[in-house]
């Protein structure tokens, strides 16, 4: 499953921007996530928050492939006053997605209800919330989604499920007595048929997370507290401790790396399997058989991340400096080249009636506002269950996102021309640096250029497609 974070500057609060995207990687790589994108927001400009706009559009783009999840903070991380952040969950919720909270590692929406019925919903509630959470944690009772092998049972407590924790068992046997590595262990499980919790396949990061996690003892661990024995074991505390002790093995050493960054990382994909394809750097030694000299090597290719991290598609593998070479050459031919999206034509007229209808807009999104806190207030009261209030929100969150997108548009059809001839005028100033300054260029500088210039590049054993930014 694929995870977008989602963090905002909020003023008088602890935590940096960096901080919490700190957060975001450890939650993914906590609960086996792969991390697609996240999205920043400091003050709103205009009153619009881009960071947030720009996330609802990448998920709109990407429902296409497969489970996604945006992770925040908490409650607090989707606005500043409560009714913001009802907004948001019903907007997100409205797209197909779940909406997690890093900390509790569960929906956040089972904590809008609570903090609504609470005193001061004009202010954020978010410490409330942790709070609430960390007397659940003490008292071990689970949060958030189980760990793989076990369901939430009786008390909150955890119990096994009897098929997902003879999967657990046999990650575990597979690499403490049969010594296969992470990577040997997801490839045998997908080719045996076995899934995830989800669906999916199995990949390196869900196999070692599940190597590392200290549930599979009895231990639960939540906001800083363990609390042994409190569920069932699937693994003995000695084979657990075995299995950590040969991962720090043969976890390499640290020590300064010098290395020369992909010009191409996170634009190349697979045209095969759509998946990303990720640079690989590999050394080889040998020593010469006539006089014994040692010989070094090093190459640098592109390889799809299907085959790398979980053994899937076929070993579709590109020379790093040959592929960069040709995508450059193709950009300056025009070969196999087009726009990622159509660019608009020039609408003036459009810009004078998208003025006129912004006050309109306004008008509509604070009537939408006022419907939804009706209906949070009556469920709050009793009156409707969370499901009808769900049903009821879902309808409103879903006209206020078209109204946002309606806003938005009108505020740009004044700026669009300037925009696209200033795009226009951007693009060719790169094609120039591409084709004159390219050799005088540092590698960041390459980077940036060509990030500027592609949106991202199709790749064939046969040839490629290259799809510029709009």
């Amino acid at each position: 499953m694929r995870a977008v974070g989602y963090f905002r500057e909020v003023k008088g609060e602890s935590g940096s921007l960096a901080d919490q995207s700190r957060l975001f990687l450890e939650f993914c790589r906590r609960n086996g996530y792969e991390a697609a994108a996240a999205f920043l927001d400091g003050p709103p400009q205009d009153g619009d928050l881009v960071g947030y706009r720009q996330m609802v559009e990448f998920l709109k783009q990407q429902a296409q492939r497969g489970f996604m999840v945006v992770a925040v903070p908490g409650l607090g991380g989707l606005g500043d006053e409560l009714v913001e952040a009802a907004r948001r969950y019903f907007q997100l919720s409205s797209l197909g997605v779940r909406v997690l909270s890093m900390e509790a590692n569960c929906d956040v929406g089972g904590t809008l209800l609570q903090a609504w019925a609470g005193e001061g919903k004009d202010q954020r509630l978010g410490e409330r919330v942790k709070a609430a959470m960390r007397k659940k944690a003490v008292k071990g009772e689970a949060l958030g989604r189980p760990p793989y092998g076990y369901k939430v049972g009786a008390r909150r407590r955890l119990q096994i499920v009897a098929e997902e924790g003879a999967i657990v068992r046999f990650i575990f046997r597979l690499y403490l007595k049969d010594g296969l590595g992470i990577r040997r262990i997801a490839r045998r499980l997908n080719e045996e048929g076995f899934k995830t919790r989800r669906g999916g396949l199995w990949s390196m990061v869900t196999v070692r997370d599940i190597l590392r996690n200290r549930a599979y003892v009895g231990t639960y661990s939540r906001f800083g507290v363990r609390v042994p024995a409190s569920h069932p074991p699937l693994i003995s505390v000695d084979d657990f401790r075995r299995v950590q002790e040969r991962m720090d093995q043969r976890r390499p050493a640290t020590q300064a790396r010098v290395s020369t960054p992909f010009l191409l990382s996170g634009l190349i994909y697979c045209d095969y399997c759509s998946n990303k394809m990720i640079g690989v750097t590999r050394k080889q030694r040998w020593q010469r058989r006539g006089d014994g000299t040692v010989r070094r090597a090093q190459y640098r290719y592109y390889q799809c991340e299907s085959r790398t991290n979980r053994s899937l598609c076929d070993y579709h593998t590109h020379r790093a400096d040959e592929l960069e070479a040709n995508v450059r050459e193709a950009i300056l031919r025009g070969d196999n080249v087009r726009p990622a999206v159509a660019v608009a034509g020039d609408e003036a007229a459009v810009v004078a009636e998208g003025e006129a209808k912004a006050r309109r807009l306004r008008d509509k999104l604070r009537r939408l506002d006022r419907r939804l806190q009706q209906y949070l207030d009556t469920a709050s009261q009793g009156r409707i269950g969370e499901e009808r209030l769900r049903v009821l929100s879902l309808a409103v969150a879903e006209e206020q996102l078209h109204v946002e997108e309606a806003l938005v548009e009108s505020q740009r059809l004044a700026q669009r021309q300037a925009s696209i001839a200033e795009r226009r005028c951007q693009q060719q100033e790169a094609l120039v640096r591409l084709r004159d300054e390219w050799d005088r260029l540092t590698v960041p500088d390459r980077q940036d250029l060509l990030r500027g210039l592609l949106d991202r590049v199709n790749v064939r054993d046969d040839g490629m497609e290259v799809l510029l930014r709009a």
